[in-house]
């Protein structure tokens, strides 16, 4: 999957985070929580070539069935699609 914008993961008070830099600074005014999952779907992202992979990676580390990490995932990326930050 290929990101748009320059985003950098930073834990600030034991809370994981996006934060825009570059560009998406000011095209995104603000930071982007992320749960463990979320941040975890992040780091993979560039080496992942589509939402499949992405969901057999989130079964292999998180204990929890198929469905849900189905939809975990699918939320997450759709967001990111939204916001323009992934394509």
């Amino acid at each position: 999957m290929k990101i748009n914008y320059e985003m950098i993961k930073r834990e600030i008070v034991g809370e994981t985070y996006l934060v825009p830099v570059g560009k998406a600074a000011h095209d995104y005014n603000g930071l982007f929580a992320l749960s463990e999952v979320a941040g975890f779907i992040w780091d993979i992202l560039p080496q992942c070539a589509d939402e499949k992979e992405i969901i057999s990676a989130v079964l292999e580390e998180y204990e929890v069935d198929e469905k849900t990490a189905e939809n975990d995932v699918k939320e997450f990326i759709s967001k990111l699609r939204e916001m323009g930050i992934i394509s």
